[in-house]
């Protein structure tokens, strides 16, 4: 029994194992197809889009085999890869590596998706989800799958991808945006974050970063904020210098290409550039500007002239050559507003007890602005990275801001900027006697209470009676006598219950309960005459004298007390 036992045990490892593999495989085996289908719907709508523009051109340069190359080139540029260029009028090879930030949001989007999508199995809500690593391991190594050959075909053509470019950020693309599509379908956990945070960052700047509860802390929120003040604030900035220099811009069309067809793809591509530009003149309000080849600066101090420029139609919003003037120096106005807003959100969650803490200090609440100002000049020097790149060799090398200065302009303007602006909003809050969050309050001061004016009331007032429901009802008044020359008299005297049927109680002589009394017997000793053997006299009435209802002859009910 106990070898039986024993062979049992045996067996039911290898297939334990094998329904763990079972199980697994299906998360592994979607994730590889959602990576592969994420790669070729990227590149399906680089090529639609080339393959629209070559048709439409009417000067192809080539065949459809080099509208294809090129669709796999910038499918490639939009993660971020160098082109190189190699039919140049020189002979020697060209790098063009400004990517277009509009582009990668192709590829981004589609890997996020699918790792999404892979993590939740498409299963429903009590269903189990996919392992996070299957998941995230399977879109990757899908995605890859098909990049690896999409690079080999467009080594071939005129545009060819830097090899070392293309395994550095291809894979990096890969990697963060299918893990931040797993991360959603787990619905977004602070875990991870905070064993990476805690790797780099103190517990007391951590949760500046990544709040208890979670969410983004008080210094994300306001670097965030910072941010995007600074790029929609140089997106204003450019269409208002493409206003002035509207003139130049509509010529660079003509002068690129002619016809419906080509003035459209330059439209499309400037439109991708659209980000960039933003970023651009972003980085020329902060102070350090960008470059226009090497050696050639634009600032708000001054710019110099370009003579290699192309005409394109963003660069005519580059100001003209020449010291800058007060209009120019208006653009500070732009970092200024970005740390006031910075020194807003600080300065409100200084109070309502941002970070795990009830009430910050005047000096926690100043770190926490400048703490909040580099992280928001790490976003700006990350953007200034990758709107920039070279155009070519020798001056044309290098093209748009240096990252590293911008980063540090952000850090100094939105520094000082955001702490004065943060210690204003923590003393306005703090003079308030209500505010929210559950800090210290100053005592608010004690006024007395006003009390309202009352109307003096009036001298006489007529109470008017109240109904009540339960009470004895009141007597009806009896209605007035009947005139002697009624004409209908006759029927009055003679109608009884006997002659109408049981109808006299409608009588006008009835009682409360609609009963008319009757009168009391009588003798012919006590009245001899009756009203029929005296007809010159009128007979009496009913309505004349009411009976009363405490009469003895009165045998009818009576209403109840």
């Amino acid at each position: 029994m106990a070898g039986v036992i024993q062979t049992t045990v045996r067996r039911s490892m290898p297939a334990s194992l094998f329904r763990r593999a079972r199980h697994r495989s299906p998360g592994l085996a979607s994730g590889l197809v959602g990576g592969a289908l994420a790669a070729g719907l990227g590149l399906a709508v680089f090529t639609v889009l080339v393959m629209l523009l070559w048709v439409s051109s009417p000067y192809p340069d080539s065949g459809p085999g080099g509208a294809l190359h090129v669709a796999a080139a910038l499918w490639l540029l939009a993660h971020g890869a160098e082109l190189v260029r190699v039919d140049t009028l020189s002979g020697t090879p060209a790098p063009m590596g400004v990517p277009p930030l509009l582009l990668a949001v192709v590829p981004v989007w589609l890997l996020h998706r699918a790792a999404r999508d892979t993590a939740e199995g498409g299963a429903r809500d009590n269903a189990p989800l996919v392992p996070g690593r299957i998941a995230w391991a399977g879109v990757v190594l899908g995605y890859l799958a098909v990049t690896a050959p999409a690079a080999l075909y467009a080594a071939g053509g005129a545009l060819r991808p830097s090899g070392t470019w293309t395994a550095v950020c291809v894979p990096l693309v890969a990697v963060v945006a299918a893990g931040t599509g797993v991360w959603t379908a787990y619905g977004r956990p602070s875990g991870p974050l905070e064993q990476v945070l805690g790797a780099v960052l103190p517990r007391g700047v951590r949760h500046l970063v990544l709040g208890p509860d979670g969410r983004p802390g008080v210094a994300a929120r306001a670097a965030a904020a910072g941010a995007t003040v600074l790029v929609a604030g140089g997106a204003v900035l450019l269409t208002v210098s493409l206003g002035r220099h509207l003139g130049e811009t509509r010529g660079a069309f003509g002068q690129l290409t002619e016809g419906w067809p080509g003035w459209l793809a330059v439209l499309l591509l400037c439109v991708a550039l659209l980000p960039n530009a933003a970023v651009w003149a972003a980085a020329y309000a902060l102070g350090p500007g960008f470059l226009l080849g090497a050696g050639t600066s634009v600032t708000p101090l001054g710019a110099q002239a370009a003579p290699l420029l192309p005409p394109f139609p963003l660069l005519a919003a580059v100001p003209d050559p020449g010291a800058g003037t007060a209009l120019h120096g208006t653009v500070a106005a732009l970092p200024l507003t970005a740390g006031a807003v910075v020194g807003w959100f600080v300065g409100r969650g200084s109070v309502t007890g941002g970070g795990g803490f009830r009430l910050w200090t005047t000096g926690r609440t100043a770190g926490a602005a400048a703490f909040a100002a580099g992280l928001c000049g790490a976003l700006l020097a990350l953007l200034a990275g990758l709107a920039g790149g070279p155009l070519g060799t020798a001056a044309l090398a290098r093209f748009g801001p240096v990252w590293w200065q911008v980063g540090l302009a952000t850090a100094v303007w939105l520094g000082l900027t955001a702490a004065v602006t943060a210690l204003t909003v923590r003393a306005w809050c703090l003079r308030r006697p209500f505010r929210r969050g559950g800090g210290e309050r100053r005592p608010a001061r004690v006024v007395a209470p006003r009390r309202r004016p009352v109307p003096p009331r009036p001298a006489l007032r007529t109470r008017l009676p109240r109904r009540r429901r339960f009470g004895r009802k009141r007597e009806r008044s009896a209605p007035a006598p009947v005139a002697e020359d009624e004409p209908y008299l006759l029927l009055d005297q003679d109608s009884d219950d006997r002659d109408h049927g049981g109808l006299g109680g409608l009588d006008a002589g009835a009682g409360p309960l609609g009963l008319r009394p009757r009168p009391a017997p009588t003798s012919p000793a006590t009245n001899p005459a009756s009203p029929r053997e005296l007809p010159d006299l009128p007979a009496p009435s009913a309505l004349d004298e009411p009976p009363s209802p405490s009469a003895p002859g009165d045998t009818e009910p009576r209403p109840p007390a």
